[in-house]
């Protein structure tokens, strides 16, 4: 049988995640690291929604920050930088020696140098007429 090529935009994300589980199994196969956990830290409401989040995972040796996002309304308080040390945090508690995060020249890239976080790339027009920035903060041996 000859696989068939389609578009599937709609890929449902059980069926992603299923995916990404087997690329990740390949990693660790590599890599001989079986380490890989989600990170994830939540800011909630009185009612329990969620209105911030720090998530991502951590992984041999290392952390990535793949989603950091505080509602409108909560702007401004210092949630996001109680999110991201507590993120930091929790990847150092396992042994992280870097966390790496990936941000865009309109979103937060003060945030996370003033965090302790180092510039590695900027990428120019991604988005065009915008940037995207990578960035990494490298913790002091355990």
């Amino acid at each position: 049988m000859t696989p068939r090529l389609q578009a599937e935009h709609d890929l449902p994300p059980a069926e992603l995640n299923a995916i990404e589980e087997r690329l990740n199994g390949d990693n660790r196969l590599h890599t001989g690291r079986d380490d890989d956990r989600g990170l994830v830290f939540a800011l909630r409401d009185e009612a329990g929604q969620a209105i911030g989040v720090a998530a991502g995972y951590s992984w041999a040796g290392i952390a990535e920050l793949k989603l950091m996002w505080v509602e409108e309304s909560y702007r401004g308080r210092g949630h996001a930088k109680a999110l991201l040390n507590a993120f930091v945090a929790g990847a150092a508690a396992r042994g992280a020696r870097r966390v790496w995060v990936s941000t865009h020249d309109f979103q937060a890239p003060g945030l996370y140098e003033k965090a302790g976080f180092e510039r590695m790339a900027e990428f120019t027009g991604w988005p065009e007429g915008h940037s995207n920035i990578i960035l990494c903060k490298t913790m002091a041996p355990r």
